[in-house]
């Protein structure tokens, strides 16, 4: 489930995969390494005045060990990032910011450098969003969106606080996601309690120590270690999907330390938490029903039905036979708690490579519920692989660990359970999903409270009208709430993050142009669908 995995992923292209996290020794090694920034040989008079001055002097000023990014002859990231010609480092950054001078972690970064020094803009950092995503692999395909004006920026990927190969947060989970439905009626409800429960205590179990310092408010402390470690004033910024809510936490944070500002997909703050899914109800719906009509135009292929109706009421059927008896497909059974994020997830990309991947699983879904022997297509192999094994359990805990570390969830069972009531039979695919219960009811309150986020900033906003994970209403909201902000709307299209991704020359001119030259367009922007190929 890559490309966006719940509840945002981001700009990611569809087919990578998730990467697997730096190995323990090698990650020790960079541990070990950070003791040489508090060493000398001698006191330095103009160190300490620093450090009196900047208590964070020390990783402020930290210099940076860049070297390859090929971790060994497996590693596809590493192949893709020497081939475009990135170098690769570790940021030491603390571990608690309220004790600088106690433990610290690494997190680790990718840059390609501008290739025209002498116009060159800055430091243009990503995220691609999660949280939890893996982002030190992406600045060769956002180099090759940006084109010409690629040039003038030094690309960075950040792998942030805990994800991927910076110092890992897992908490050995059986699953890479905590979001199940709740299936139907109260045990089925009770079932996902109690899964959440023991993901949360796990995560006390194995990861404990972290789990106190991991939020957003953190990785944009972490952000501006890495400008300063950079040697930028400022830094200019594309994040896709929760990668926006991490924007809007920093812009807010360290106000004038950004430059130019990106955001696709866009957060609303103001949703924005561990039950961020709710209200993304009706554009799931809008977005399988044309899911549903583009299969039914290609029935002869994927047999699934001649109608759009048809085709929904395949996956009914599959949804009502999994909840009556687990579908066996391979070695995993799938159930009335599972299913639905299986649908979920395949509908974040609209395109007819992600239409068919979701058309194929369907078809297996349906040969299992009718008794046959099935062996799962690759996406849906790969999606179930992420749902029901530990294969990628250090994501999911650390996605879980931000959302959780961000905003408090409410803590008793009878909340979602009601929640889940109200929304009754309307919605029975994904209101069970949206309204759930999770680990952070079960989880110790964040340390600091939610980020009040700046009341303008001047910044590009991109979204889709019938984006399923960071809906329009989103992005209009954040755009009313920045009148300084201009807002690139792509109409027509069921799609999670856009630039560089979708294919709409629209979308990436304009924030090609806003990059180079710094200026927002006059007004907001309105692209159409591309048309199909």
């Amino acid at each position: 489930m890559t490309g966006f995995t719940l509840p945002g992923g981001g700009g990611r292209p569809r087919n990578e995969r998730l990467r697997r996290p730096t190995p323990r020794g090698a990650r020790t090694a960079a541990l070990c390494l950070t003791g040489a920034l508090a060493l000398g040989a001698a006191p330095d008079p103009t160190a300490a005045a620093r450090a009196a001055a900047d208590p964070l002097a020390r990783y402020h000023h930290q210099p940076l060990a860049w070297k390859s990014c090929l971790l060994g002859p497996d590693d596809a990231t590493g192949k893709e990032l020497e081939q475009a010609g990135a170098r690769c480092a570790d940021v030491t950054v603390p571990l608690d910011y309220a004790r600088p001078d106690g433990r610290t972690i690494t997190v680790a970064i990718s840059r390609i450098r501008a290739t025209d020094p002498t116009h060159r803009i800055g430091a243009l950092l990503l995220n691609s969003g999660g949280p939890g995503g893996q982002t030190i692999g992406d600045p060769p395909w956002v180099r090759k969106a940006m084109k010409e004006v690629g040039a003038r920026y030094d690309v960075v990927g950040v792998d942030p606080r805990f994800v991927g190969r910076s110092t890992t947060l897992d908490c050995h989970w059986p699953t890479g996601s905590a979001f199940r439905g709740a299936g139907t009626g109260r045990t089925g409800f009770e079932h996902t309690a109690a899964f959440a429960a023991d993901l949360a205590h796990r995560c006390r179990t194995h990861a404990g120590g972290l789990l106190p310092y991991s939020s957003t408010r953190n990785t944009a402390r972490d952000m501006d270690v890495i400008r300063a470690a950079l040697g930028e004033h400022r830094i200019s910024y594309l994040g896709y999907s929760y990668g926006s809510y991490l924007g809007e936490v920093y812009a807010t944070m360290f106000p004038g330390r950004t430059d130019r500002v990106v955001l696709d997909g866009v957060v609303d703050p103001g949703r924005y938490g561990p039950r961020l899914l709710r209200g993304t109800e009706e554009a799931n719906r809008h977005a399988l029903r044309d899911w549903a009509a583009w299969a039914a135009a290609h029935h002869a292929t994927y047999g699934l039905g001649r109608t759009r109706n048809a085709v929904l009421t395949s996956v009914n059927q599959v949804q009502a036979a999994a909840a009556r008896t687990p579908l066996r497909l391979g070695g995993h059974r799938v159930d009335e708690h599972v299913l639905p994020v299986v649908v979920l997830n395949g509908l974040s990309q609209d395109n007819p490579g992600a239409y068919a991947d979701l058309a194929q699983a369907v078809g297996d879904l349906r040969r299992a519920a009718e008794g046959q022997g099935v062996t799962p297509t690759p996406w849906l192999a790969g999606s179930l692989d992420f749902l029901l094994t530990g294969s990628d359990s250090a994501y999911g805990s650390a996605q879980t660990s931000i959302l959780c570390g961000d905003v408090t969830a409410p803590r008793d069972p009878e909340t979602y359970w009601r929640d889940l009531r109200r929304a009754g039979t309307r919605d029975t695919l994904f209101s069970p999903v949206s309204n759930n219960i999770g680990p952070c009811a079960f989880w110790d309150p964040p340390r600091e409270g939610p980020t009040t986020i700046r009341n303008d900033l001047p910044a590009l906003l991109v979204n889709s009208t019938g984006d399923p994970r960071t809906t329009y209403r989103g992005a209009e909201t954040v755009r009313d709430m920045w009148p300084g902000s201009r807002l690139v709307t792509l109409r027509g299209a069921d799609q999670h993050a856009l630039y560089g991704v979708f294919g709409s020359s629209c979308v990436d001119t304009t924030v090609n142009a806003y990059l180079a030259s710094g200026r927002l367009p006059a007004t907001d922007v309105t692209c159409a669908r591309p048309p199909a190929p």
